[in-house]
């Protein structure tokens, strides 16, 4: 039987995603496995032995246009089955409009008739959403056979090799590698002076410092690097998601806030301090042994905002460096 699924539209949901593809293929090793995905999500599904083939979503996040989704879903190879990740419209189409015969997902808006197995997701009894995406793997009225594998993806030697000697990261000794971005909002990132404290106890030690991010954490990046006074290695912008991939493989420490970035170091089973402010660990923890998670549990989070209600984000700002190290040693 060959699948189609419908990623979600966010990094770490697609890491959170492996799991379920792993049982799809243990389920069925015969079936072709191939992932619909926006074009940034193509290194992350590279490194899961699972997939077959990743399709670029030609539409932005948001984006209907009714008529170029059929058109995109028509040229589309033949599939039997399809499983559709995002709760959207607008992501049920594509298979509808395909022609899949099964078409398995959660109900949510206004998709009767796009879906043909339709789940009725029960919360309390799935908090995780790594759960919620491996339960679509089963029959419906299954219970979820646990415990659900953590996400993993592979590490590639030849492009970690080829990453570090475009950005001239070779060299001796371990590597503390900082995400301090956050696509959600400031209420996610912890400060910057805190990120610069733990960079400086690492560079003391022996450790090389890797600050990773998008070109939106730039700033932040930059700060903490004028922060530390010995020389780091900025790479906020300088590196597509495939070379964060590499980096991030190859670090022995890794401190970040709760994204994307968080949930590739978990998936590499990197030794990782991350650290939870206006969002909460319970939904989408990093899934590794080697992960600490490092919270205040104040009265007033989680809060779920882009922006603290309340105006000082003492969730991350009263999080000090030496608990973060604790954590970390």
């Amino acid at each position: 039987m060959d699948t189609l699924v419908v990623a979600p539209s966010w990094v770490g949901d697609a890491v959170l995603s492996q799991p379920l593809l792993a049982r799809l293929k243990a389920r069925d090793p015969a079936g072709a496995l191939d992932v619909l995905a926006p074009a940034w999500a193509f290194p992350v599904f590279r490194r899961m032995p699972e997939v077959r083939d990743v399709l670029a979503l030609p539409f932005g996040h948001g984006e209907l246009r009714l008529g170029e989704r059929r058109a995109f879903a028509k040229s589309l190879p033949r599939y039997d089955r399809a499983v559709v990740l995002p709760n959207s419209l607008k992501s049920a189409l594509v298979p509808w409009h395909a022609g899949i015969p099964e078409r398995i997902g959660y109900r949510g808006e206004w998709r009767y008739g796009l879906i043909t197995d339709v789940r009725v997701l029960d919360e309390g009894a799935m908090p995780l959403l790594v759960d919620r995406f491996a339960a679509l793997a089963q029959p419906r009225g299954e219970a979820l056979e646990r415990p659900v594998p953590a996400p993993r993806l592979r590490s590639d030697a030849a492009s970690l090799a080829a990453t570090l000697a475009k950005h001239g990261l070779e060299g001796e000794g371990p590597v503390l590698a900082l995400c301090p971005g956050a696509e959600y909002g400031p209420a996610k990132r912890w400060p910057a002076r805190h990120f610069a404290e733990v960079a400086r106890v690492h560079a003391a030690r022996g450790y090389r410092v890797w600050l990773l991010g998008s070109a939106k954490d730039a700033a932040a990046s930059a700060q903490i690097a004028s922060l530390v006074a010995t020389p780091v290695h900025d790479l906020a912008g300088k590196t597509d998601l495939t070379e964060a991939l590499d980096l991030l493989s190859a670090a022995n420490r890794v401190v970040s806030n709760d994204s994307g970035l968080m949930h590739i170091a978990a998936a590499f089973d990197r030794p990782m301090a991350a650290l939870f402010g206006s969002s909460s660990p319970g939904y989408t923890p990093p899934l590794s042994p080697k992960a600490r998670i490092v919270t205040l549990g104040l009265s007033c989070s989680p809060c779920f905002k882009r922006d603290c209600p309340l105006g000082h984000t003492n969730c991350l700002e009263q999080l000090e460096p030496a608990r973060v190290m604790a954590a970390l040693d």
